[in-house]
């Protein structure tokens, strides 16, 4: 299901299925200045083809390998249209691991990718590098819109799960330099514009600080990682059992080492 949402500029391209729906899930691609940033996940796949036959952009921008950012890549490389993506994120593409159940259920598994990609130079878009969620992620900037296209950067501001690649050190120096561009808009993939962009990531990175900051005072009077989580972030959901460990409170302590 695709439904798309207008904000000036920027349309929202909201991607859903049932399954993602009954796991309260959906995830966006952004269209602005003819370009595309991601691609939405395989199980859209139709979706997104049918959009591209009425739109026909100039090029895609890719924020980082997830299937539900870059699931569709291997049908944009094939219909021939350019594309913006760094090589580290290539590299994960063509080097996928085996996705978890709960990930197949949610988003299908991305097909190989097998056709060429046509380099793309976006004009008045730059892919600046933002590391923390995973190693190869980056977001979208146009500078003379001052306008994010923040990939999976935000998400939210009291997270309280991680998934088990994220670095949250690493994801707070990135929340500080995207601070440091004064966005005045701000686009995430899954929850669509964000209200005062600047106090939302700042007030994300403060919550993170004081994350790290309190692992690290109770791994220092010798608390077990159970302890932690629980003093912390409370008692584990359902959350870590549906995704087999992959996303669980856990790993946002591990995850909090600086």
């Amino acid at each position: 299901m695709l439904s798309l949402e207008q904000y000036g500029d920027v349309t929202r391209l909201r991607f859903s299925t049932r399954a993602s729906r009954a796991l309260g899930y959906d995830s966006s691609a952004y269209a602005t200045r003819g370009m595309l940033v991601d691609t939405g996940f395989p199980a859209v796949a139709r979706d997104l083809d049918a959009w591209l036959d009425r739109e026909r952009p100039a090029g895609v921008l890719i924020t980082h390998h997830h299937e539900d950012h870059a699931g569709n890549l291997e049908l944009v490389a094939r219909r021939g249209i350019p594309v913006a993506v760094s090589d580290a994120t290539l590299e994960a593409i063509r080097d996928l691991r085996p996705l978890g159940l709960y990930r197949r259920v949610c988003w299908g598994s991305p097909p190989p990718l097998r056709s060429p990609i046509v380099p793309f130079v976006p004009a008045g878009l730059a892919l600046l590098p933002s590391p923390g969620h995973i190693a190869d992620h980056h977001v979208v900037w146009d500078a003379e819109r001052r306008t994010l296209f923040a990939g999976d950067l935000f998400l939210g501001v009291k997270v309280r799960v991680a998934q088990d690649t994220e670095r949250i050190p690493v994801l707070v120096r990135s929340l500080r330099a995207a601070i440091a561009l004064e966005p005045g808009r701000m686009f995430c993939a899954h929850r669509g514009l964000v209200p005062d962009p600047v106090g939302a990531m700042r007030a994300k990175a403060d919550w993170l600080d004081e994350l790290m900051r309190g692992v690290e005072r109770l791994r220092a009077a010798g608390a077990s990682e159970d302890r932690i989580v629980k003093e912390l972030l409370g008692r584990e959901g359902v959350t870590r059992w549906l995704t087999g460990g992959e996303v669980s409170k856990h790993n946002l302590v591990r995850s909090a080492r600086r």
